[in-house]
């Protein structure tokens, strides 16, 4: 009966958290983590581990996967600059830096349900293994072909292709790997901080790549990230937890069912799941109408704010200290939070924030208004994260995060979408129509699914 329960569509009133499998013997206590950091005392983080925005980081195996993704989103944020910058010095071709990024939408869209069930079938810790050395191994090729001077663009269109098959495989095995590290009770706090280290990334990862392009070239940059992810394979080396999801309903670890019977079931799942279904069309409905403004920045800057690129840099850095200090407010505070409501009223804020960005004539104003929107958006991104794992069993949770990462592919299609908008009505039309889309969408979404506003 508690496994059909997993399954049932309707939602308690108020939604709660589903009940912890039984065949989960291993799962993470409070008391052994309290226990842990009491023998280790001599830590260097103990006195950190007690504030309660790090309470997750009491678990050995989260602390590793956080190790890890220090690095990894370092090398991946680095790329972002390292990447567009070697296509633009190889072309001169400002559409060809449009179709490198292009081209790493792929991957997420035909792999992502392959690689949320390889996570549910396999060792999560390989395939993590396996995707972080194959990213070390990219970058490492990609510097040494631009240190012996053979590098040609379409080495880095197939090196950009590969990383993202890479992060394709890495992102649902760790997402669930995060819920296996922690109890329920902390989960949001774990991915709390796991988007204090995102963020941190996205400020210092962009200026180091910059850093060391300029001292040393990008074949130094590739180097750098290569270290950078063969780093993060060590801390994931460590790991004690290397096996697969325990099985489910459907006998799915045990592999009695085809892989693509597996994909089905994992879609099923987060459909039938009305928590997870909620969630998922939050995250999609931003992706498509909300999250691609950044697209027009340039524009904004350039040609109505008239602050060049120097304020376009201060606007997406404001953007940055919201989303961290967003992060920080979900790591200490998430768990106490409902979840449903900050779900959608922070993506509803979300839409209409950017509409009054897109009015806004004063660079002043606009700059308060990038910290909001960072505020909302990793607000809104952590806790949709947080329930997608929170309501799915371990079985099903490298297919259900699978499917959350899929939203990537959303962004893409939806930058795309507001790209040609723009050209027709021009840029402050197009943002404030996609986001009051985006805000309507969510309290569509609020009427529709009257019990979504209940999740916990």
């Amino acid at each position: 009966m508690e496994q059909e329960s997993l399954h049932q569509p309707a939602m308690e009133t108020p939604l709660r958290s589903p009940p912890i499998p039984k065949e989960e013997p291993d799962a993470p206590t409070a008391e052994n983590a309290d226990s842990e950091v009491a023998t280790r005392s001599w830590h260097p983080l103990h006195a950190l581990l007690q504030l309660r925005a790090f309470e997750a980081l009491r678990y050995r195996d989260y602390r590793l996967i956080w190790y890890g993704q220090v690095f990894a989103s370092m090398g991946t944020w680095m790329d972002q600059v390292t990447r567009g910058w070697l296509i633009y010095e190889l072309t001169d071709s400002a559409l060809q830096l449009g179709l490198v990024r292009g081209i790493q939408a792929i991957p997420f869209l035909l792999l992502s349900p392959v690689a949320g069930s390889t996570a549910d079938r396999y060792s999560r810790k390989m395939q993590m293994v396996v995707a972080q050395v194959v990213n070390g191994l990219v970058y490492a090729a990609t510097a040494l072909l631009i240190y012996i001077d053979e590098i040609q663009p379409w080495h880095v269109y197939v090196t950009g292709f590969l990383m993202a098959v890479a992060q394709v495989f890495q992102q649902p095995a760790r997402a669930a790997m995060i819920a296996d590290a922690v109890p329920p009770s902390h989960l949001t706090n774990a991915i709390g901080l796991n988007a204090v280290i995102f963020n941190v990334a996205r400020s210092t990862g962009p200026a180091l790549a910059g850093f060391l392009i300029a001292i040393s070239g990008t074949g130094g940059a590739y180097l750098v990230q290569a270290v950078f992810f063969f780093l993060a394979t060590l801390w994931t080396m460590r790991l004690r937890s290397g096996r697969r999801a325990s099985a489910g309903s459907h006998g799915e670890s045990g592999h009695k069912e085809s892989f693509g019977q597996s994909i089905i079931e994992g879609w099923k799942f987060s459909w039938r799941n009305e928590a997870v279904r909620t969630s998922l069309l939050i995250v999609m409905f931003a992706s498509f109408f909300i999250v691609p403004f950044t697209t027009l920045l340039p524009v904004f800057a350039r040609d109505i704010l008239g602050v060049g690129a120097t304020g376009q840099g201060l606007l997406l850095t404001s953007m940055g200290v919201g989303a961290l200090c967003s992060s920080v407010l979900i790591a200490s505070v998430g768990d106490r939070l409902p979840r449903g409501m900050l779900m959608l009223g922070g993506v509803t804020l979300y839409g209409v924030i950017v509409v009054a960005f897109s009015i806004s004539p004063w660079f002043q104003l606009s700059l308060v208004l990038m910290g909001i929107v960072g505020l909302c958006h990793v607000h809104a991104h952590a806790l949709v994260q947080t329930v997608i794992q929170f309501y799915s069993p371990a079985a099903f949770r490298g297919r259900t995060m699978a499917l959350f990462h899929m939203s990537q592919v959303v962004m893409t299609v939806g930058s795309m979408l507001i790209g040609a908008l723009s050209s027709f009505v021009g840029a402050q039309w197009a943002l404030a129509s996609m986001g009051v889309v985006g805000a309507l969408s969510m309290i569509t979404i609020y009427m529709a699914l009257p019990r979504a506003r209940l999740i916990r």
